[in-house]
């Protein structure tokens, strides 16, 4: 009895060549509807599903496969004596490898307007069935749910005349991967239209991007994920030049992007280590960046620089002058990019536009925490004056620009800033104080006539007293304290003025 292959496949690559081989090596070939016609008008020997199970494809093709004749085909455990006689009673033939890939659920839902009734009718529901059914059986049965695994096995076969027992068993955990995640797209894309937002049961679909020389450190292995279904932010990078990038690279880049995305105004954001070193809006990028490296031009250095406008010439040969790990920006003149790509190891990314809703997620030790991204806008109708003097219209303007860059500060998170730029940063203390002291000790000179803007309230009237003594001219906070009322007065007493946002931005 020869051996039987069953192909089932939306996505045909290399099928052609790995059916001839099958039927060189003495297969019958079993197919269905597209898959069919694609072998059998190319010569290749293939019998149709429907002329084994003596049953047609009904409903629309949506019941070809489920059905005895080839699920007793597969599921049968081929050394169990009561199995292989009910194959012989009911007339059914073992099926020893299955090529399987599913609907195209995932494209479907990624196209414009694409319907509800659409969705579902790209719901695969044979296909997933035999896979895993042929999966289950690995011992006996190869499944194939990727093309790039048809060389393998054709030349397993040649060698040994069937697969291995170890390569059935990890393609049957791929397998079960490949089905895990269509179940999962389908699961998300039903709770985004149900519009859940958390639901009892959680899952996230993301496929390998690239594995990484290591993680956080030298000892830890590490691979990166890409959203399954659109890829958007640093996962969307086009990189233009420069070594591979590193978990540490990513990271610090997402951290960047994410800052970015808070200003319409041509802006220069520097991370270090995921906290903001240095941030400026003005009226061309240059400028932007020329204030953002003032703010700390220490700590620049072998950080992450990235701008929201085109990068020009003149920008670049400013970065060029400082050792930089990653230079991102939406696009990139042509000289610019040659000054940039002299710098052998610099990563160039290139910002492609889009962005997804998503959740916020913590790991903890057996669990995960997951919330809400921290993205509430603040409104002028919201800011609570609570000092005897309101800031002026210049101060307002510092003021919102020093809330957008604190929040992206790990807490405790101290900002000032002036004349749309960060001139001193507090971030990641344990209590309010010390990054107010680290923020003013940064600032210097630039401190007096500088706003101040704190991620959290404040607890006790110290950080009014510190910004005092630096000649910091009003604040922005959120209030909330039960000694709101002591830092108030401080600031009365002071000449200071204080806005309340009802809004705390804490980062940990």
């Amino acid at each position: 009895m020869p051996k039987r292959a069953l192909i089932s496949v939306s996505k045909k690559d290399g099928i052609l060549d790995f059916a001839k081989e099958l039927n060189e090596l003495g297969y019958e070939i079993l197919s269905t509807g597209g898959t069919y016609k694609l072998l059998k008008d190319n010569g290749i020997n293939v019998i149709k599903v429907s002329d084994v199970t003596g049953f047609p494809e009904i409903l629309d093709g949506r019941v070809k496969t489920l059905h005895p004749k080839i699920h007793g085909g597969l599921l049968a455990i081929r050394d169990n004596e009561e199995h292989i006689n009910a194959l012989k009673e009911h007339g059914i033939e073992p099926i020893d490898i299955v090529v399987v890939n599913l609907y195209p659920f995932k494209e479907t839902i990624l196209r414009d307007n694409v319907t509800l009734d659409e969705a579902i009718e790209n719901i695969d529901i044979g296909g997933p069935s035999m896979i895993r059914a042929a999966a289950k059986n690995n011992k006996y049965v190869t499944v194939i749910v990727d093309p790039k695994d048809y060389e393998i096995v054709i030349n397993e076969i040649k060698e040994y005349g069937d697969t291995k027992e170890e390569t059935r068993f990890y393609l049957a955990m791929k397998a079960f991967g490949h089905t895990a995640l269509y179940d999962s797209l389908i699961y998300n894309y039903l709770l985004e239209k149900n519009n859940e937002e958390f639901p009892d049961v959680i899952t996230f679909s993301y496929e390998k991007a690239q594995d990484m020389r290591y993680g956080e450190n030298p000892h830890q292995k590490a691979t990166f994920y890409r959203n399954a279904l659109k890829s958007y932010g640093i996962s969307e990078c086009e990189q233009l030049h420069g070594k591979e990038l590193s978990f540490n690279n990513i990271n610090d880049a997402n951290a960047t992007i994410e800052l970015l995305k808070e200003f319409n105004e041509p802006a220069a954001v520097a991370v270090k280590h995921t906290n903001p070193c240095g941030v400026a809006v003005a009226d061309s990028v240059y400028d932007a960046f020329k204030k953002a490296y003032e703010c700390d031009p220490v700590s620049i250095f072998g950080g992450i620089v990235a701008f929201n406008r085109k990068l020009d010439a003149k920008t670049a040969e400013e970065l060029s002058k400082i050792f930089l790990e990653i230079i991102i920006a939406p696009d990139f003149e042509e000289d610019a990019l040659n000054i940039l790509k002299k710098k052998k190891n610099v990563r160039i990314l290139k910002l492609k536009d889009g962005y997804v809703k998503e959740y916020d997620l913590k790991k903890v030790e057996g669990g995960l925490l997951v919330q809400e991204k921290d993205e509430i806008d603040l409104y002028d109708d919201k800011l609570n004056v609570v000092t005897e003097k309101a800031p002026s219209e210049k101060e307002l303007r510092d003021l919102k620009f020093a809330w957008k860059v604190v929040k992206h500060v790990k807490s405790n998170a101290i900002v000032l800033a002036k004349d749309g730029a960060t001139v001193g940063i507090g971030a990641g203390q344990v209590n309010r104080i010390w990054p107010t002291e680290q923020s003013i000790k940064q600032a210097g000179e630039k401190a007096k006539g500088s706003v101040l803007a704190s991620d959290a309230f404040f607890p006790f009237p110290d950080v009014v007293e510190a910004a005092e003594k630096a000649g910091v001219t009003s604040i922005i906070q959120p209030g909330g304290s039960i000694n709101d009322k002591a830092s108030i007065d401080e600031a009365n007493k002071a000449g200071i003025s204080m806005i309340f946002t009802g809004i705390r931005h804490f980062k940990h």
